[in-house]
């Protein structure tokens, strides 16, 4: 739809950063956008009416790249004539700009103040009333709504796909977070924890299925902290926390948890595969954790982030555990889900650590393992607790210094967790072709979330009677590991299959029953 009459409104560009939340976020704006009559995405910023930039402010990284596109959005907008009449823009009026996200809450009114850069700043909260925000830009108002809320899910709103065509897809089941950890800007930019009802979620999941997804990731600020209190005439299956873990805000209604959630969606989606991120540690009561290992459609595969191995900085950070407990929980998951793979997160130089505190976390890596971490430098962020209390006292060269030596603690272990997949027959779900051999071959991710490579050769189905044919996206497919490059794994493809049918046929081979 590319007409001027379907222009009218203005043609969307969007670029996203920061975390899943905020691309899923960025799907509610674009079915937001499209029932208000903005029918038309746009892959350059050039040719469009309307520009929407979604930020993240977790770290001033992040906020510095943020500054540098808007420059060069108000540039196109500031310039737009001579960029018309010189053939780099085809925009068919200067552009407005948009600021969505977190970044747009924390930094509104120095955004706003930027020499009439941006247009419009919207919160996460707040995205059903940008079309009015739009329309207030052509009276020469500024459209402004950071408003926080204790209610809003966009339970209603079936997001407008990134891309549109993809076998795995995000649905996002809770907003905000209320740990209150010392260095985090969530709670101050996302609000309070809500959560959606169950009955939503299992919609949108279905209407996934039949849009061909094979594998939906569960999406929250603190996913297993899910509490659905709208439907729940008694609470659900188990409201203890983890362990030896506590929490500065007590739940005062207690519903359906995190494991009711899962239960029912696979149950009701035997044939889809589940993930979820990001979950915080102390919500991984024993429940969860049987569940995930009874049911072979919930991935074996857990984020479990310890941002430092120091218990005297953990209680710095209020992250509500010591070592000891973080350690003890790691043991349980592997004695429970004994082939789960686990990811975390990591901050390098906290507010007042030493090189003993710092020494701390690089053991507790080497001991636990991870087959993925996301490590960064502290960034302090303002309004957070660390800003009000603390000193940011550790040099940057101090900190840098820390990151690398973190990096290489992890590339020293996570080594071994690729190379025991070799030998072993892994279930694939196949994302498309590999990058690197397009013509070739073909990539996907194992149930770990282990990327895997496979020559693109026909196969027959290990049930279906269906001949033979190459694999496509959204297939799943049966791999022989035979190669780790301690980064990616390698492998001889055997057949197409079900995820059921895999399954069943392991549980059968091992003596077990499949569930």
């Amino acid at each position: 739809m590319s007409t001027s009459e379907n222009n009218d409104k203005g043609r969307i560009y969007h670029e996203t950063y920061g975390c899943q939340m905020n691309v899923n976020d960025m799907e509610i704006v674009l079915s937001i956008m499209k029932n208000a009559g903005y029918v038309e995405v746009v892959k350059e910023p050039e040719n469009a009416e309307v520009i929407f930039i979604n930020t993240c402010a977790i770290r001033d990284n992040a906020e510095q790249k943020v500054w540098q596109r808007l420059n060069y959005f108000w540039f196109l907008k500031r310039e737009w004539k001579t960029n018309v009449s010189v053939g780099r823009s085809q925009s068919l009026r200067p552009p407005k700009i948009v600021v969505l996200g977190c970044m747009a809450e924390r930094l509104k009114d120095k955004i706003l103040d930027a020499d009439k850069m941006v247009d419009v700043v919207c919160g996460p909260d707040a995205y059903r009333d940008l079309p009015r925000l739009l329309e207030e830009v052509d009276y020469g108002q500024k459209g402004i709504n950071t408003l926080l809320s204790l209610e809003e899910t966009y339970a209603d709103i079936s997001p407008v796909r990134i891309p549109s065509n993809s076998v795995t897809a995000f649905v996002s089941i809770m907003r905000g977070c209320n740990n209150m950890c010392s260095f985090c800007i969530v709670p101050f930019t996302r609000g309070r924890e809500r959560s959606r009802p169950v009955s939503s979620i299992v919609r949108e999941v279905g209407e996934l299925w039949k849009e061909g997804v094979k594998e939906v990731t569960l999406l929250g600020q603190n996913v297993n902290s899910y509490n659905d209190t709208s439907e729940a005439k008694e609470p659900g299956s188990n409201w203890r926390l983890s362990e030896g873990f506590s929490s500065v805000c007590k739940v005062k209604n207690m519903g359906l948890r995190f494991s009711d959630l899962l239960n029912r969606l696979s149950l009701e989606f035997p044939e889809m595969r589940f993930r979820f991120t990001s979950p915080h540690p102390k919500d991984f009561p024993d429940d969860l954790l049987f569940l995930m290992r009874d049911r072979y459609n919930i991935c074996k595969n857990i984020h479990l982030p310890a941002q430092t191995g120091s218990t005297s900085v953990l209680e710095r950070m209020r992250r509500g555990y010591t070592r000891e407990a973080y350690m003890d929980l790691v043991r349980k998951i592997r004695d429970i889900v004994p082939d789960v793979g686990l990811s975390s997160d990591f901050i390098c130089g906290f507010c007042g650590e030493t090189e003993e505190e710092h020494a701390d976390t690089l053991s507790l890596v080497r001991a636990v393992g991870y087959d993925m971490a996301y490590m960064f430098a502290y960034s302090m962020r303002e309004r957070t607790h660390a800003h009000r209390n603390y000193i940011d006292d550790v040099p940057d060269s101090v900190k840098q210094r820390r990151l690398t030596e973190l990096i290489d603690a992890f590339r020293e272990s996570t080594g071994q967790f690729y190379d025991s997949q070799v030998g072993t027959v892994q279930l694939v779900l196949v994302e498309g072709p590999n990058k690197r051999a397009p013509e070739t071959e073909l990539i996907g991710r194992s149930d770990r979330g282990h990327k895997v490579s496979f020559l693109n050769v026909p196969l027959l189905h290990t049930v279906e009677a269906d001949g033979m044919r190459n694999p496509e996206a959204g297939d799943y497919v049966e791999v022989r590991i035979l190669k780790s490059t301690r980064a990616s794994l390698s492998g001889e493809v055997l057949a197409r299959t079900s995820l059921s049918m895999f399954y069943e046929k392991t549980f059968v081979s091992s003596g077990a029953t499949a569930r």
